[in-house]
């Protein structure tokens, strides 16, 4: 059975032909050369077809052709995400515009100097959400896998020169969790995924579109042990150059003699859970988990 370990799909390589056909051809350009790039994938990527095609005909209910034709959009949008990606590291981020709800939330956040803490998903585009919090004006600290690909991290850093955010790597001895808290000591903010998890980690079962499914437990109860403001936030690609950013109004977490922690951290689990799910079914084709989200073991 297939399960996420940690790391991209997209390749060097793809990365160097997208930088290059971006900034001597344009968006557009880029755009038609995944239609046959996400030609290849629906044909012949057999084992996430089938994980993407169950998510739409077994969870969404769509029949079977709408179930095929969104499989093969679902690749075109994943690969435009990854173009408009490398679009924004390589400073190019004019070409597209946005729509911003709840961004005053995180504005106060930042006032008020307490850190903070902002939890996203596979769905729509973090990276393009990660690069628009500059507008925010604090020090952002990325969580991510040790296992993401350092050789195209570094080439996209080099494209733009440098990056002023700062990469928190999640360990399996968890001294991760020192660096977060110094962070958030300074007032600073935290992003991270709660939708994946590595073999390593702690996880919690919940319903997720209409089956249980299985997230990770670290930043559920790191909001809750934090006891810092927590917001979820997410980017959904509304057209080919525009993107809508969202933020929910900041929750601080904090147990009682009447609520237990280990109740709060599925509380949040499940408030960022509903978020996601608003997410999915508003925009179904851009959820990008290409294995099966829902075993449980």
């Amino acid at each position: 059975m297939a399960k996420w370990d940690g790391k991209s799909h997209a390749g060097l390589l793809g990365y160097k032909i997208f930088v290059l056909l971006l900034k001597y051809a344009g968006l557009l350009p880029a755009y038609f050369v995944l239609l046959f790039v996400s030609l290849y994938y629906f044909l012949f990527s057999r084992n996430s077809s089938r994980h993407i095609y169950r998510y739409f005909r077994d969870h969404l209910g769509f029949n079977s052709l709408k179930s095929i034709l969104s499989l093969y959009q679902n690749y075109f949008i994943f690969g435009q995400t990854l173009v408009d990606r490398v679009a924004v590291i390589a400073g190019l981020s004019k070409k597209f515009s946005y729509d911003f709800d709840g961004e005053e939330y995180l504005h106060q956040m930042v006032k008020e100097n307490k850190g903070g803490i902002l939890i996203s998903g596979h769905v729509g585009n973090w990276e393009i959400a990660g690069h628009l919090l500059y507008r925010i004006h604090a020090k952002i600290h990325v969580v991510m896998h040790v296992a993401e690909h350092e050789k195209i991290k570094s080439y996209l850093e080099g494209v733009k020169g440098g990056n002023n955010m700062n990469v928190i790597v999640l360990k399996d001895d968890f001294s991760h969790i020192y660096e977060i808290s110094i962070a958030l000591a300074k007032g600073e903010i935290i992003c991270m995924h709660g939708d994946r998890y590595m073999p390593w980690s702690k996880k919690l079962s919940t319903e997720f579109l209409g089956k249980p499914a299985q997230f990770p437990e670290g930043p559920f109860a790191l909001a809750v042990s934090m006891k810092v403001p927590v917001s979820y936030v997410f980017a959904m690609k509304s057209s080919l150059t525009h993107y809508k950013f969202s933020a929910t109004n900041p929750i601080i977490y904090s147990a009682s003699k009447a609520v237990s922690k280990q109740n709060l951290v599925i509380q949040a689990l499940n408030e960022f859970k509903n978020e996601m799910e608003r997410k999915i079914k508003h925009y179904p084709i851009q959820w990008f988990n290409y294995y099966d989200f829902w075993i449980l073991n």
